[in-house]
């Protein structure tokens, strides 16, 4: 299993953080660039417990279709999506927020197995998880901006 650990700051409230990070809105502006687009399950407002979400997107020039469930939930501190169908072998994703000195760390545990076996393995050697790396960066830095934009204006 493969994984990619992230560790970010927002100086904004936890359940700022973690809210923005399990709206499905926020999340498609935050992929502009793959087109991604919520088109089954959940596709507006904050996903919850139990609930699933299916997203179209372009990567490496195909549109692909993804769907997660949310399998563990506990606000404001810790929410995982799982997929459920799509072309990784398995991939799993874990929230975690953590609030101290009135700022949030938001730590991204990205795990996941790609399928093709050697061929898989060197795709990901060459490209995947560099790309993966940057998407989740990108990702993460839309929900900083768009959390310390709220509350800048909340207080």
């Amino acid at each position: 299993m493969i994984t990619i650990i992230l560790k970010t700051h927002v100086k904004a409230p936890i359940l700022t953080v973690f809210d923005i990070s399990r709206d499905i809105t926020e999340h498609e502006a935050s992929t502009k660039n793959t087109s991604e687009k919520a088109i089954a399950g959940v596709t507006s407002g904050k996903i919850n417990l139990g609930e699933t979400v299916t997203w179209r997107a372009k990567h490496f020039g195909f549109y692909l279709k993804h769907t997660s469930i949310i399998s563990e939930f506990e606000s404001p501190t810790f929410f995982v999506d799982e997929m459920v169908q799509g072309v990784f072998k398995s991939l799993r994703h874990e929230h975690i927020f953590k609030e101290t000195n009135n700022q949030t760390e938001m730590v991204d545990v990205f795990k996941y197995e790609v399928p093709c076996g050697i061929f898989g393995q060197l795709f990901n050697y060459l490209i995947l998880k560099s790309y993966l790396t940057k998407f989740l960066q990108k990702r993460n830095q839309h929900i900083k901006q768009r959390a310390e934009l709220l509350n800048l204006t909340i207080y």
